[in-house]
């Protein structure tokens, strides 16, 4: 492994789909926090439209609570090349016709020195996954009854 990729952390994406294009712009404070902190690292950031015949259409970073200021403009050109055309249109047959996602891939940067450790002792990650707050929910309301 190149030097380069020796200090990465975990990579992850997310498609956040917004019905009815309804962007309020309420996460994006909390996102640009996150990478403020050090907790992330944007990659790719791209917003795209599925229109109410399915057709797909990209959309550019914008004024989205419509206050007359680039609510993501410190993210415009975030692109690192990861995300491909492949991905958007997998991403876009996700979505309902007349909404909107954003998808994001960033670096879990508070992780990279725990797996930077790891890898120096030889160790490989053989599964990942997400448990999607819902099913957490429901499994503990199901323990919670049991008892």
């Amino acid at each position: 492994m190149s030097d380069e990729f020796q200090e990465v952390g975990p990579i992850d994406y997310v498609v956040v789909e917004f019905p009815g294009n309804r962007m309020t712009g309420e996460g994006f404070p909390l996102l640009v926090d996150l990478v403020d902190r050090g907790v992330i690292r944007i990659l790719d950031l791209m917003f795209v439209r599925k229109e109410e015949d399915g057709s797909m259409s990209g959309m550019e970073i914008a004024d989205f609570t419509g206050d007359g200021e680039l609510d993501l403009a410190v993210f415009e050109g975030a692109s690192s090349g990861l995300l491909g055309q492949d991905d958007i249109v997998e991403a876009g047959a996700a979505l309902q016709p007349g909404s909107s996602a954003g998808i994001l891939v960033y670096e879990n940067l508070w992780a990279a020195p725990f797996a930077t450790a790891l890898r120096r002792g030889g160790a490989r990650m053989v599964a990942s996954g997400r448990i999607p707050v819902p099913a957490v929910l429901e499994a503990l309301d199901v323990a919670e009854a049991a008892h």
